[in-house]
């Protein structure tokens, strides 16, 4: 096995999906620091400091997704499960079969509005579970089907 960036993209329309999770956290959290913030007196700010956050909160909306898509990419061989995430900091990581404990197949309400899903594979790694966010929903259905079949076929103990 080798760490190697993996060949599948997630959808496309996992843009979509992050760009709106994120207008959500950021429209919260600019009403929070316009509104709330100077009504209870906890952080008076001044108003071009309240625009300012909004134009930056805009910015990584509209930046974010499209970074984040670039790195996401996903493989699955006879072998092993190799994936590729972050925008920040990119992460590759390999589950080989005979690892794997556990595979989820999750649908967040945001998710469901694009026909999204994500598939978690479980290993006993300390770095946790490796997470194949955007994938089309029946896409992930067949994957989780599949690979919870390869990872009871191939030997091992996955501990």
């Amino acid at each position: 096995m080798q760490l190697r960036e993996p060949s599948r993209r997630v959808s496309p329309r996992a843009r979509l999906m992050w760009a709106t999770t994120a207008a959500l956290e950021a429209v919260l959290l600019v009403a929070v620091v316009a509104v709330a913030g100077p009504v209870s007196g906890w952080l008076p700010l001044p108003w071009w400091l309240v625009v300012l956050l909004g134009v930056v909160a805009a910015a990584y909306v509209v930046v974010m997704p499209v970074w984040r898509y670039r790195v996401h990419r996903w493989e699955v061989t006879d072998t092993a499960v190799y994936t590729q995430t972050g925008w920040w900091v990119r992460e590759r990581r390999i589950a080989p079969m005979s690892r794997i404990q556990t595979v989820d197949h999750g649908e967040g309400a945001v998710a469901r509005l694009f026909g999204l899903a994500t598939v978690t594979v479980t290993t006993a790694s300390a770095a946790g579970a490796l997470e194949i966010v955007g994938l089309e929903r029946d896409g992930a259905l067949a994957l989780a089907e599949q690979l919870a079949v390869r990872a009871d076929t191939v030997p091992g103990d996955a501990t």
